[in-house]
């Protein structure tokens, strides 16, 4: 649509496409809306709605995940949670631990992450274990501890829904339900968060490829939830240095291809504490819109990934340095337009 179109150019085209059978998905943007169809069997004929009052351009998508590629909507996405803006040029950086241990825990790591900076906390009540005699999670009693975290330092939080049965559970306390990769295509559970008003965290699975990573969020949007970040949390390889390899390439490839904001994921993407700084740096660099960091008050005690986790001391370091660097692309950058 034009930048200058009204509700009612929206409406008329809306009814125009539902008219022809087919659904109509209103993504609203910074600058102006666009307006994805879904449904049909075959090209449409941009005639259809050219013409109509409002409308700039009828484009014909090509890609098989159409609502969530560039060609629907050529301006980035940003997603508001909790007021933190993701996707709206700086870093937003996401801490906490990887489980809800205790109020205490939870309390205490929220701290460390707003006294560093971060904006949001994550800390997942909910676990998919590899082994069924690790810890899960404390369910209910952890959302509720997280709750209390948010309610003393304002942090949003970000947290994991690992079905459809405790989907709706989650959705009440959390500020962002994350799809981890193990369900990036647990269809079911994509449909129901595309289902929901909260904004959602997709992982990207451990061996998909970008194609299926992007039709994973297709899903999302395709139920009318348009609000989705992207995560590059690594993939398996046949690296045996890291526990992942982290496909920093995927970051400037999705934005190429979707208007969705991406983040990073340095702590299961490496597995490593000591690599978990290097490639935060590199993720900043390469563009992506945030972090999702582990921190844990203790790590070496942590119930689940400690190996992986920073503590707070360290936490604060890496938002210190990532800012810098985000300082310095951001000046580069600008220069560079000058100069053209």
């Amino acid at each position: 649509m034009k930048p200058q179109a009204g509700d009612a150019d929206i409406a008329r085209v809306r009814e125009k496409i539902e008219a022809l059978g087919f659904h109509a998905h209103v993504i609203p943007g910074e600058q102006r809306t666009a307006i994805g169809i879904t449904g049909n069997s075959g090209p449409i004929d941009p005639a259809e709605f050219e013409d109509l009052p409002g409308v700039a351009e009828a484009i014909r998508v090509s890609k098989p995940y159409k609502l969530v590629s560039r060609e629907t909507k050529p301006d980035n996405t940003v997603v508001a949670v909790n007021g933190v803006r993701v996707g709206a040029g700086k870093p937003v950086f996401c801490g906490g631990p990887c489980a809800v241990e205790s109020r205490e825990q939870i309390l205490e790591s929220a701290r460390a992450v707003k006294a560093a900076g971060g904006q949001l906390l994550r800390g997942g009540a909910y676990k998919p274990r590899t082994s069924p005699y690790s810890f899960q999670g404390l369910g209910e009693a952890g959302l509720r501890h997280l709750a209390d975290a948010r309610e003393e330092t304002g942090l949003g939080i970000v947290t994991e829904a690992v079905d459809v049965e405790t989907f709706d559970l989650v959705e009440r306390y959390a500020d962002c339900v994350q799809i981890g990769a193990r369900n990036m295509q647990n269809f079911s559970l994509l449909r129901r968060a595309g289902r929901s008003r909260k904004p959602v965290l997709l992982k990207r699975g451990m061996s998909s490829t970008l194609e299926e990573f992007l039709m994973a969020a297709e899903y999302i949007l395709a139920e009318g939830n348009y609000n989705v970040i992207l995560c590059e949390r690594g993939v398996r390889t046949f690296a045996d240095h890291t526990r992942n390899t982290l496909d920093l390439s995927v970051v400037p490839a999705v934005q190429s291809l979707s208007h969705l904001p991406i983040i990073v994921d340095p702590s299961h993407g490496t597995g490593k504490r000591d690599k978990v700084l290097p490639l935060s740096l590199a993720a900043v660099a390469v563009g992506a819109s945030g972090l999702i960091v582990e921190v844990h008050p203790q790590p070496d005690h942590a119930l689940s990934d400690g190996y992986q986790s920073l503590d707070p001391a360290q936490f604060a370091e890496l938002t210190a340095a990532c800012r810098a660097v985000a300082e310095v692309l951001a000046e580069k950058r600008f220069s560079a337009r000058e100069l053209h």
